[in-house]
């Protein structure tokens, strides 16, 4: 068993218009999804082993009530271009058994889905959400979407999420990181690269999206 990347997301402007700098990069778009009853909606990027989700606030009333308020996403969609990061991180796990969540959570009820998903819980705004799928994706559920692009972006192999703030990480933060799968550095700017082997390669989609392309 280890844990993974399910997906990665980035709090974007209604609708993504932003997506058109992954288009322009030559990624294929794929299925939209939304989330009735959490009052999100998102525009998705897929890869051989995990996804991107550009994604924003559909309906602010459902985003600030009931379950979903205590989220967070409301808050880290609406400042955004300010303090909050805009990233959130969905962790999932290889192999038969289920593993308990690897930092501290609690359980989170969607409407739309009938299972639970685990959020990261004691964080900052000024820190990328982390979530926890216990259930893992069903097998081949990618293959359905496009995954060949005209950059190699074939598998996602590491993941950064770089962000400022000057005080102690919280409890959950430490304990994502020392999974092995991603990692947080300190920078002036809020920034997530997606890595896809190591060629040397990189595209920075900034301004339009605070993210590097690596390959």
């Amino acid at each position: 068993m280890a844990f993974v990347i399910d997906h990665v997301f980035v709090m974007c402007s209604p609708g993504a218009p932003e997506a058109v700098a992954l288009t322009a990069a030559g990624l294929k778009e794929g299925s939209s999804n939304t989330h009735p009853g959490q009052g999100t909606a998102s525009r998705r990027f897929f890869f051989g082993n995990a996804y991107l989700e550009l994604a924003w606030v559909s309906d602010p009333g459902e985003a600030r009530r009931g379950p979903a308020a205590r989220t967070g996403l409301w808050e880290r969609w609406e400042k955004r271009n300010r303090d909050a990061s805009p990233f959130g991180i969905v962790f999932g796990h290889t192999g038969s058994a289920t593993p308990e969540p690897p930092f501290p959570t609690w359980s989170y009820h969607p409407p739309y889905s009938p299972v639970a998903i685990d959020v990261g819980e004691g964080m900052s705004l000024h820190e990328p959400a982390l979530f926890y799928f216990r259930f893992p994706r069903p097998p081949g559920a990618l293959r359905a979407q496009p995954t060949a692009h005209a950059l190699p972006l074939t598998r996602l192999t590491a993941l950064t999420v770089a962000g400022p703030g000057s005080s102690p990480r919280s409890a959950p933060l430490r304990a994502a990181e020392a999974t092995g799968v991603v990692a947080f550095p300190s920078a002036d700017e809020h920034l997530m690269t997606l890595a896809f082997g190591g060629q040397g390669q990189t595209r920075d989609l900034r301004p339009e999206l605070p993210l590097v392309l690596a390959w």
